[in-house]
């Protein structure tokens, strides 16, 4: 097996491993390397299996790498496309090769890692050969590992389920049949999918199970079309507002507060939060184009009556026992379960000698991956990932235990963790944060908020501590600082300090 030696490997090219390389080439030197992997042929990761019709629900210019403009001259609140948002992330790639010596290694899938004397060793494999990546330091880009969505397992034959990820609502044989559709799910996924059937064809009947229902943060007040010194919420604002109302226990009653205000909801009523944008417009016009929306979970669809392809038709069966009847030839579409991803062993986000990073669904920090690979690398270039006290978040335990009661101390955990970023991290690398939502505001109604976040920090802390302690108690999950005895290592430099 042959070996490579780079400073830094970055595993992972989505957006949470771009944004781990833009901060790794801000560090390098003359003659440094850094190596990036990624299973995929070219940059994207999620972005390359989602659905086609899929859009950014925030403005296009805070979905980057690092600081890294769109090379576009688009209306700021233009919601980017499948194809748009892979097109800018391969400019990102282009962008960061042109900053530093970048070995590409696209199409080889990551087997695993060792460190041994200082150097982390990095085995990776393509059609059946294999190289040994050796560095200074890795970053485990992971993320939340989302994978496409399968259609729905039913042991209806007379219903026709698909998934999004695999069947464009837009075209094929869906879009020519007039048989009705059920949209399975609450969740942005969901969202998409009903918005492009009503608007695509008007008159469709297309009806929605929307779980326990959800609610949307409101696009039109947090990135309102006219910004100005008291117009609209800002981002930080509205993330502090809820993390501070949030102690643990009030899942029930945590949004409602906000609602009609900063979050709006489509069903009668909501339960779950997650993260996902509407704008009035899209509400209104999935609202009044759905022929039936109801709340519950689909459990299986069965047939009924006569033997047959056709025969009386079918019932979905939901999880409380009530049977909704169906017509033979309706299509159930998946939009469920983006985040109930594959079962991963656990991983802590910093390693014992600092000198791994890894982003993933069973030690979360920021919650964003995007967020995660600019700050977490960056703390990880200047040594200072291990002893930062970062709270961590088993999210795939969480989920489990807590199903959608569990954004909200993920939400929390950001924030705690952001109040601790502040004051480890220069402003000057703060602002190189392209995805922070209050650049939409003007620079005085952002300097006062900024300003106000640094003088109350350790309040929000104190209590952002209390709520994941009781959260912990609560869900018996791992939700708190990184433990770790062993000594930092001696006689390593620190990265170059842009």
């Amino acid at each position: 097996m042959r070996s490579e030696k780079y400073d830094v490997v970055v595993v992972g090219a989505g957006i949470c491993g771009l944004n781990a390389l833009f901060v790794v080439s801000d560090y390098l030197e003359r003659g440094q390397r850094v190596a990036l992997v990624d299973r995929r042929e070219r940059v994207g990761g999620m972005w390359n299996d989602t659905y086609d019709y899929v859009r950014l629900h925030q403005p296009h210019p805070f979905f980057t790498a690092g600081n890294i403009k769109w090379r576009w001259d688009k209306d700021p609140s233009h919601l980017a496309t499948k194809p748009e948002v892979i097109d800018h992330l391969s400019y990102c790639l282009e962008v960061i090769k042109a900053r530093a010596t970048v070995g590409d290694y696209l199409g080889w899938s990551y087997l695993e890692h060792d460190e041994a004397d200082g150097v982390v060793r990095t085995t990776i494999e393509r059609d059946g050969e294999r190289v040994l990546l050796e560095s200074d330091r890795l970053v485990k880009a992971f993320g939340f590992d989302v994978r496409p969505n399968d259609p729905l397992r039913l042991s209806s034959t007379r219903v026709r389920s698909v998934s999004p990820d695999t069947c464009d609502v837009r075209t094929g044989e869906i879009a020519s049949s007039d048989a009705p559709v059920w949209v399975i799910g609450g969740g942005k996924t969901a969202m998409d999918a009903v918005h492009t059937l009503v608007t695509s064809h008007p008159g469709r009947e297309v009806s929605l199970l929307a779980g326990s229902g959800t609610y949307f943060v409101r696009r039109d007040e947090i990135y309102p079309q006219r910004p100005g010194l008291r117009r609209g919420t800002r981002v930080n604002q509205f993330s502090v507002d809820l993390a501070m109302r949030y102690d643990g226990d009030n899942d029930t009653t945590l949004y409602e507060p906000a609602l009609g205000h900063t979050m709006l909801k489509v069903t009668p009523t909501a339960r779950s939060w997650m993260i996902g944008l509407l704008s009035d417009d899209e509400a209104q016009r999935i609202s009044a184009g759905v022929t039936r929306s109801i709340l519950g979970h689909l459990v299986d669809a069965v047939d009924v009556g006569d033997s047959g392809e056709t025969g009386d038709g079918a019932e979905l069966v939901l999880r409380d026992g009530e049977r909704v009847p169906v017509p033979a030839g309706t299509w159930v579409l998946n939009c469920t379960g983006y985040l109930h991803t594959r079962e991963a062993p656990y991983e802590p986000f910093c390693s014992p000698s600092g000198r791994v990073l890894s982003i993933n669904q069973r030690s979360v920090t920021l919650g964003f991956t995007s967020l995660s690979g600019f700050m977490l690398t960056h703390l990880l270039m200047r040594d200072r990932l291990r002893d930062l006290p970062l709270y961590e978040l088993d999210w795939q335990a969480l989920r489990r235990v807590a199903g959608s009661d569990a954004t909200p101390v993920m939400w929390t955990v950001l924030m705690h963790n952001y109040t601790l970023l502040v004051e480890a991290l220069p402003p000057t690398v703060l602002m190189r944060n392209g995805f922070d939502g209050d650049a939409w505001y003007p620079p005085l109604r952002r300097q006062w908020g900024a300003a106000s976040f640094v003088r109350t920090r350790r309040k929000q802390r104190a209590h952002y501590q209390r709520t994941l302690d009781r959260a912990r108690e609560r869900y018996d999950v791992r939700c708190g600082p990184l433990a770790t005895s062993e000594p930092a290592p001696a006689g390593r430099r620190a990265a170059r300090r842009p």
